[in-house]
């Protein structure tokens, strides 16, 4: 699955009305994981209600937006475990890497055991994060032969498997292409 991603910039000047930018600089503070819209938003009710309101921005019947979180791997997440159980979120991606969660000594048991944690969230689809390289993180590379045969088949398994994240394009080196055909 390939990603596309809208940046946002709340400074800059839009010809638009003061909501709009509004609605814009909201969307922010959601995507960098900021308090929710308002304090309600804690609640089912006021995550529905934000969602809703910036949705019906961006939506349209040609355009689907997608509500997503980006997190470390500690499960459960002490930020955002509220959040994330609301079920209004169609993408987790969730960290392996940099983490006790990680790949490490040539053993993807405690990945693996991670994994069956985060997929366990009301979420429609988790996504394995990990490393293109040993120099793109400070641990958790896996070898494009390895994840093939040791850790994508048993993530695979989960009907709420949604793919790879990989970090970082720039240390990337082949290990996407070596990849691709398998995740």
């Amino acid at each position: 699955m390939l990603a596309r991603a809208e940046v946002i910039n709340p400074s800059r000047k839009y010809s638009g009305d003061r909501n709009r930018l509004k609605q814009k600089e909201e969307a922010v503070r959601l995507c960098r994981g900021q308090p929710t819209i308002h304090q309600h938003s804690q609640t089912w009710s006021g995550i529905q209600k934000a969602r809703r309101r910036l949705f019906s921005s961006y939506s349209s019947t040609t355009r689907k937006v997608y509500l997503s979180a980006a997190l470390q791997c500690k499960f459960p997440d002490a930020n955002l475990s509220g959040t994330i159980s609301t079920g209004l979120f169609d993408y987790v991606w969730v960290q392996f890497y940099n983490n006790y969660c990680e790949y490490a000594n040539g053993s993807a048991h405690q990945l693996l055991s991670c994994w069956t944690q985060w997929i366990t969230v009301d979420a429609n689809q988790v996504f394995l994060g990990i490393p293109t390289a040993t120099g793109a993180a400070g641990g958790g590379y896996i070898s494009s032969d390895v994840l093939i045969a040791q850790v994508l088949p048993t993530v695979k398994e989960s009907s709420k498997y949604g793919g790879v994240m990989l970090w970082n394009r720039h240390f990337d080196r082949g290990h996407s292409t070596a990849i691709k055909s398998d995740v």
